[in-house]
């Protein structure tokens, strides 16, 4: 098998690349601030049957449909091409199918805060590619968002990088579980009193759940996507107007 993409895709996801994750905790200090989450146990039910659920049914199909229609040639199925003329950006994807899933993306968050963290967590990995990889698909996903006004969400914006590098549908969605779960727990470590050991105790266990959780995510349709959780949701909505706030989401 080659693994020529695994260095990028592990740059791509490492804490060190400036995707400005690290500033949200997706929802997490709303939980903490109504009380919900206050300890180890409590932020364990919260990662086992509210953030990993979310995050099969959302995020993690939004970029296995992202990753496919992104390597498909006009949505006839011919994989795209690398090495082309940044000028002659065809045969190109079908950019109607990609804005529709980007659309998708924003509307599975009803609030606020954790949609425009990932907009602006995605804007940031696109910006970051084309600095790193010029030209190319990259470019041309770049072209037709700004010229159709479409949102970029996180897991889009993983997927596109999978394709330029040229790695895996399940190597992708791997690095959004683990980049996305890791990050939740690294800020639940400036939340609740946890140490580190406990934290990745608690990842070591999320990854135990990975295996399946992708398979099942990358069978969704578009249409099957979504997780309705108005507990988090609402959290995330009062947080806004919070009195004091130690992350933006």
């Amino acid at each position: 098998m080659d693994t020529t993409w695994l260095p990028g895709l592990l740059q791509l996801t490492d804490s060190f690349f400036p995707t400005g994750a690290y500033a949200h905790s997706f929802g997490l200090e709303g939980l903490v601030q109504e009380g919900t989450v206050t300890h180890a146990a409590s932020l364990r039910g919260f990662l086992l049957e509210a953030f990993l659920p979310a995050l099969g049914a959302t995020d993690l199909p939004i970029a296995a449909l992202a990753w496919t229609t992104l390597g498909r040639v006009g949505g006839q199925g011919k994989e795209w091409e690398t090495g082309f003329d940044a000028e002659a950006l065809k045969p190109e994807p079908d950019w109607n199918e990609v804005e529709e899933i980007c659309r998708r993306c924003a509307a599975l968050k009803p609030s606020r805060e954790p949609r425009e963290a990932s907009e602006n967590i995605g804007r940031q990995r696109l910006e970051m590619l084309r600095l790193l990889h010029p030209g190319g698909l990259a470019e041309a996903f770049a072209k037709e968002t700004q010229a159709r006004q479409w949102p970029i969400g996180a897991p889009v914006a993983a997927a596109l990088e999978g394709r330029v590098l040229g790695a895996p549908q399940s190597a992708v969605m791997a690095a959004v579980f683990y980049s996305s779960t890791a990050g939740m727990l690294a800020a639940a470590m400036k939340l609740v009193r946890i140490g580190q050991n406990t934290a990745q105790s608690l990842l070591s266990e999320a990854l135990t759940l990975a295996p399946p959780m992708l398979k099942s995510a990358a069978a969704l349709t578009l249409s099957e996507t979504g997780s309705f959780n108005p507990w988090l949701d609402i959290a995330a909505a009062r947080h806004e107007t919070a009195d004091g706030r130690l992350f933006i989401s």
